[in-house]
């Protein structure tokens, strides 16, 4: 099976024959990675770039600091070079999944919002289902005390909510 790219066409087609080419993107922190072009058109948003013919100085990434910015090609080299079919290649990157959110919150939150800002679907799925898995099954204060969120409403406005979104509670 083909690589694809964010908007599922096929790698070769949307990076011209050039796979091999690669792109240099740059950090918040001025920090320079290289990267290919097939595994720098999984993102959105650097394909967009690459297609208006806008790489050839660099990538600069301003929402992107060098130590997401390193985990985020990881990702996509490891996803990049797991393009086969095979049932063991898929368990090797199921578990590589796994182990890649298995990080403290503020690294899993910027990891959310690199993916987000380079529209990495696959990465920013993985990343919010992380997030998803870490609330279900708690109480509203067991949520709070995992994200640290301080209690604003008072005693009245609490017993308020039950009340007006009385559908969630059912």
């Amino acid at each position: 099976m083909a690589a694809t790219t964010a908007d599922g066409n096929k790698v070769d087609e949307a990076v011209g024959g050039e796979k091999s080419k690669m792109i240099t993107l740059k950090s918040s922190d001025s920090e320079q990675f290289e990267m290919t072009r097939e595994a720098a058109v999984m993102s959105q948003t650097i394909q967009h770039m690459i297609e208006d013919d806008c790489v050839d100085s660099g990538v600069p990434l301003p929402n992107v600091g060098s130590k997401i910015l390193a985990m985020v090609i990881e990702y996509r080299n490891r996803h990049v070079d797991a393009s086969s079919d095979s049932a063991g290649e898929k368990e090797d990157l199921k578990s590589f999944d796994e182990s890649f959110v298995k990080v403290d919150q503020p690294t899993l939150f910027d990891i959310i919002l690199a993916a987000n800002y380079l529209d990495i679907k696959g990465l920013l799925d993985l990343s919010c289902q992380t997030v998803a898995d870490m609330i279900k099954g708690k109480s509203v204060e067991e949520i709070r005390k995992t994200f640290n969120i301080k209690n604003d409403y008072t005693p009245d406005e609490e017993e308020e909510i039950p009340r007006e979104n009385q559908w969630a509670f059912e």
